[in-house]
């Protein structure tokens, strides 16, 4: 298994390929931004372990050039940044797992078979339904060109249907998902939810993409 580690601290890259290479890792480090991307896009890796602070180019952007252009090589960002819009950030940028600074050897190396476990798989960037689009790194909807404004919640729910495709989605597991709501909390919440989105993404374009499955729950379906 090839792994780049794209990591500016010299000492730290070096404990890393030290450490993945005993564990039987091809190990290519670079220590700037460009040459991160440039190594990400051309090298055929496994996956890529990638610093968030880096000269040139932060990592950031280097994991939205990679998904721009269609590249799905695993990403675990390594990074001191331990906020958790930082972690929000990366994740929403396209990379797979977030991991801080100080860390666990152990942790990293498990969350490196994880993911080397799961392969190279599509992932867009972009969730799209017919011509209703859903980009969760900006937080913009979009249909036929014109944006839809959504509150967080109404965000939140529309995104969690898209990401199950064409699958029946019931009032229980949109409860758990997009409110994490106690037990006793009302499941007619979600019908209301609905009812919002739906006037806000397929009425004023007399669209029907989000539909109701009686009995069973709701589904987007291209219009």
């Amino acid at each position: 298994m090839r792994l780049l580690v794209v990591e500016d601290e010299v000492r730290l890259a070096a404990a890393l390929k030290r450490g993945l290479s005993a564990e039987g890792f091809t190990v290519d480090v670079v220590h700037d931004g460009p040459g991160g991307l440039d190594a990400a896009r051309h090298g055929e890796y496994d996956a890529v372990v990638l610093d968030i602070m880096l000269p040139g180019l932060n990592g950031y952007k280097i994991v939205e050039t990679l998904r721009a252009e269609n590249n799905w090589v695993p990403v675990l960002v390594l990074s001191a940044k331990d906020g958790e819009y930082d972690q929000s950030d990366g994740l929403d940028a396209g990379a797979d797992d977030y991991l801080t600074k100080p860390f666990s050897y152990v942790v990293l190396l498990a969350r490196l078979r994880a993911l080397l476990r799961r392969g190279v798989r599509e992932r867009p960037a972009v969730l799209s339904v017919g011509d209703l689009t859903l980009d969760p790194a900006t937080r913009e909807v979009a249909r036929g060109g014109a944006t839809i404004d959504l509150t967080p919640r109404e965000f939140a729910l529309l995104e969690y249907l898209m990401r199950r495709g064409d699958a029946v989605v019931s009032k229980i597991e949109l409860l758990d998902h997009v409110w994490d709501a106690p037990e006793d909390t009302d499941p007619n919440v979600v019908e209301v939810y609905v009812g919002y989105v739906r006037r806000k993404i397929d009425t004023p374009f007399g669209r029907s993409t989000l539909r109701t499955v009686r009995g069973a729950g709701y589904r987007l379906v291209p219009d």
